[in-house]
């Protein structure tokens, strides 16, 4: 009797026991859940691509003739304006040749006007058969070569003086400059290879060079499928920068590279700070689609197994249902994109993923 009173005692707890698991377990599968609607919206859709910083124009100053060099009229790494004074080179043997040329002019000139008056002597002449036609053939033959030697005078005036003007370097374009290459006091030999002094960068306005794939959607395009000029390009830079910049597309290379299978494009970007400098990385959002009520999630929400991205999302009957789902880009930092999986009128669970499962019923709780 004792035994089986034992036994008694034992089923009885075994059986509150179970009771007790049967409870807990209806209370968990009843337990309150966040779920939300899936917002809509018009999506613009974008593909990432890195690129770096150029300048919009990067010119070298060069010296074309020789001397030596006599002064630098700026600091290095200034700006300066196009048409500054930047270098002068000792001129003395330059200004030697344009007093030379300009003498050989002024003799070409004479030697002109005397064969002109020759010239119209001799004809006058042949008129009362005073000279013979032979005569005034060699005056004109004379004149039309004083005329020539005018016109070479005139050319190595002008070579001189372009040459005296070399002497005395400007600034080409208005930009940031470089350390000079070479200091005050050396000889520099320009004639036969021009020798650079230094670059200036305009950076007023900066060049975002990048690739893109050709499989890629690379532009915009609007509800007819035409392409839109890209505009007011979001930013994003490797280096901290203090302003927020957009940029304007402004170059599609016309064919594609061989050896990559990209193709390079190019956006400029106003430097208004001058903060951005050539070799800065940068990240380029390039928009190519806009998608009229899309479907959006939050990204929290969704999970990842073997299979691929899913929602659990909560059916009539408020059962949890193990729904695939086919992502697109991340909007606004913290919504994602549905291309497929769910329709805009779906319940999916936001918070609490771990606590629900596959057939699981719960009390949802609708949050925006």
């Amino acid at each position: 009797m004792k035994v089986a009173g034992a036994a008694l005692s034992v089923l009885a707890v075994l059986t509150v026991s179970c009771n007790g698991h049967k409870k807990e377990a209806d209370n968990f599968s009843e337990q309150t859940v966040d779920v939300a609607y899936p917002e809509i919206d018009s999506v613009t859709l974008s593909n990432t691509y890195p690129g770096q910083l150029i300048a919009v124009a990067e010119v070298d100053v060069v010296a074309r003739v020789n001397g030596q060099l006599m002064s630098q009229n700026y600091k290095d790494g200034d700006d300066v304006r196009k048409g500054q004074v930047m270098f002068r080179i000792e001129d003395s043997k330059y200004r030697d040749a344009v007093q030379q040329a300009s003498a050989a002019l002024t003799t070409a000139i004479s030697s002109k006007d005397y064969a002109q008056s020759h010239y119209e002597a001799v004809k006058k002449a042949l008129e009362n058969d005073a000279v013979s036609k032979m005569e005034v053939n060699q005056a004109e033959t004379s004149l039309r070569q004083a005329e020539a030697s005018i016109k070479n005078a005139q050319a190595a005036l002008e070579t001189a003086k372009t040459n005296l003007g070399y002497c005395t370097i400007t600034a080409p374009i208005s930009g940031s400059t470089k350390s000079a290459a070479m200091d005050v006091g050396n000889y520099i030999n320009g004639e036969g290879n021009p020798v650079k002094m230094t670059t200036i960068y305009d950076t007023s306005i900066v060049t975002a060079i990048f690739s893109a794939d050709s499989t890629d959607d690379t532009f915009l395009t609007d509800s007819a499928g035409n392409k839109v000029a890209l505009k007011h390009i979001p930013l994003v830079f490797s280096d901290s920068v203090r302003n927020q910049y957009f940029g304007d597309l402004s170059y599609v290379a016309p064919v594609l590279e061989s050896s990559t299978g990209t193709i390079t494009l190019k956006c400029h970007i106003k430097n208004p700070y001058g903060e951005l400098r050539p070799g800065m990385f940068v990240k380029v959002n390039l928009p190519y689609k806009t998608v009229k009520n899309a479907i959006l999630v939050k990204d929290a929400s969704i999970g990842t197994d073997q299979l691929g991205k899913y929602l659990y999302v909560i059916n009539d009957s408020n059962t949890v249902v193990y729904t695939p789902i086919e992502v697109g880009p991340l909007y606004h930092d913290s919504l994602r994109v549905v291309k497929a999986g769910i329709t805009p009128k779906s319940k999916y669970v936001t918070k609490a993923m771990l606590k629900v499962r596959e057939g699981m019923k719960i009390k949802p709780a609708i949050v925006k």
